[in-house]
């Protein structure tokens, strides 16, 4: 293998590999300094890897790798977010017992959500969606209140109903191929004249779109961020969600195109990120704002990946991954800033709180910014027309909920006691914070084959800024209506649908006792090990 692969390899063998090596007690009690480290690997492979970089592992391992535009800006991306949050994780989960399950559950979850990013076949891409679905459960529920059981609960079983969907869909795929394990460029090229054609893509959307946290899917998220600790949610909300976005990306048939299903997903996203607001300006935490905010956030994403599917344009995937990486820091650092924020003394909380302030606008378009930038870079893919106009009314509501998350942070900072300031957690916070405007302002040239001159002209800064002063007079409105605070219980649908619980209590007790049993380190750990194992035993019988 040439230096390029191997670099490109460790970065997925390094955190499986650091997560495997916890089957040992020394390895385990260190695993937490090893946190920020681990994802290393896959920032130099992003940075340095050649595109179109292809690996293959040779028999029994059968495992490809590939790196492309779209994969590398969400591969660097993320790692830097993992490295940073690990960062963070070390300060804020001590030294405790507690702490070291943790960094085991972190290790397995970013293994699978950095190969994501890069495997090129598609059993090996269903080996490592399923590793961070269920290792991302561990994160989940580390708390061991009831409320983090609760969205545990939620989230794996919306979990398996995805990777259901989504190994139907694969089954399918593979069918019409030779190869038992076919690459995912080769099934993608056969896609759109399969006679299961809609099938396929229906499960495909139905299964990446519950990790998504598309409507009525998205129940989860506004569950499990709340519940998770600080340095989780930055990177579920951060990174976990998009190997549903890397997923439509890679399967879905851009180049041929799919105008009824490339409008459905349009139809489906502009619902889900206006009702992400509607429901987030009725919360009252922090956190779980942030939480319906990456809903509506990914509903604006699959607005791009279905109107580069309706269009039929291969070039959409760059873009879309670019406005990806956008929200992958951006929200990452707001995560992080709630939990610096409390731990910062008052004299350095004013610093913070303004760069807070911009970022979160920056969610909503802020010129300059890179909210902003992805919005331009993405312009041309929605046209002038209609469409144009829903994303710029979305825009506005992106602009009131960040109004919104601002003024709940604002209370809640000025509630705060005096404090010694955390260089520990600041740090990590102000390296994801200034890595978001560096890749927006570094990879946009690259991204929109154009000059950076677009950006100071007069009509594109009126786009971005008439619905941010829309977005402000809603929050005047909103802000007179103390009792929509509040008036929406976080997971809303989960809720509705509880009050059928007695129905369904002795199976979810069932479930509960269960879950006890798996929480426990020496036996959930190993047992997704050995899932991993045995999924990767069937890929080489298979090959």
């Amino acid at each position: 293998m040439s230096a390029a692969s191997l670099l490109l390899a460790a970065s997925v063998l390094v955190p499986l590999g650091l997560s495997a090596g916890c089957v040992f007690r020394g390895v385990r009690e260190r695993a937490r300094l090893l946190l920020p480290f681990a994802p290393l690997p896959a920032l130099l492979a992003a940075i340095m890897v050649p595109d179109g970089t292809f690996v293959f592992f040779p028999a029994p391992f059968r495992m490809s790798l590939v790196l492309d535009r779209p994969g590398a800006l969400l591969l660097g991306g993320a790692a830097l977010l993992w490295s940073a949050a690990g960062a963070y994780a070390v300060s804020y989960m001590g030294r405790t017992p507690a702490a070291t399950r943790f960094a085991v559950w972190w290790l397995l979850t970013l293994a699978g959500s950095l190969g994501v990013f890069v495997v090129g076949d598609v059993a090996s891409f269903y080996l490592v969606y399923t590793l961070v679905s269920l290792a991302a459960y561990g994160l989940i529920v580390h708390e061991q209140t009831a409320k983090a059981h609760r969205a545990g609960l939620v989230y794996v079983v919306l979990a398996l109903l995805s990777e259901a969907c989504l190994l139907l869909a694969f089954v399918m795929l593979a069918a019409g191929h030779a190869e038992a394990n076919p690459l995912i460029r080769d099934v993608v090229a056969t896609l759109s004249t399969s006679p299961m054609r809609d099938a396929i893509v229906a499960l495909l959307v139905l299964g990446f779109g519950l990790k998504m946290g598309l409507v009525p899917l998205h129940v989860w998220l506004p569950l499990a961020h709340p519940a998770a600790p600080m340095p989780a949610s930055a990177v579920l909300s951060g990174v976990v969600v998009k190997a549903g976005v890397v997923g439509l990306i890679r399967f879905l048939p851009y180049e041929s195109g799919l105008s009824e299903w490339g409008m459905a997903l349009v139809a489906a996203g502009l619902f889900t990120a206006f009702y992400g607001v509607a429901i987030g300006v009725t919360q009252t935490g922090p956190k779980t704002i942030l939480a319906y905010s990456t809903v509506s956030q990914m509903g604006l994403v699959a607005v791009l990946i279905g109107a580069g599917l309706a269009r039929g344009d291969a070039s959409a995937t760059t873009p879309i991954a670019y406005y990806a990486v956008h929200h992958m820091l951006v929200k990452g650092a707001l995560f992080l800033a709630v939990g610096t924020l409390a731990a910062t003394s008052r004299r350095r909380r004013l610093a913070i709180l303004l760069l807070t302030a911009v970022l979160a606008l920056s969610l909503a378009g802020l010129p300059l910014t890179s909210g902003g930038l992805a919005k331009i870079a993405t312009k041309p893919m929605l046209g002038d027309g209609a469409l144009s106009y829903a994303t710029a009314l979305a825009a506005a509501g992106s602009t009131l909920l960040m109004l919104h998350f601002l003024s709940t942070v604002f209370r809640d900072a000025h509630r705060e006691p005096e404090r010694l300031p955390s260089l520990a957690l600041v740090l990590p916070f102000g390296v994801v914070a200034a890595a978001s405007f560096v890749f927006a302002w570094s990879l946009y040239p690259a991204v929109t084959d154009g000059s950076f001159q677009p950006l100071f002209q007069a009509e594109a800064l009126w786009k971005l800024l008439w619905p941010m002063g829309l977005g402000l007079l809603a929050m005047l409105v909103v802000g007179r209506l103390p009792k929509l605070r509040g008036a929406v219980p976080e997971g809303d649908i989960v809720v509705l649908t509880e009050a059928g619980g007695p129905a369904l209590s002795g199976f979810v007790s069932d479930i509960l006792q269960f879950d006890a049993v798996l929480r426990r380190w020496s036996l959930a750990g190993s047992s997704l090990l050995l899932i991993a194992v045995l999924l990767a035993a069937a890929l080489m019988l298979g090959s």
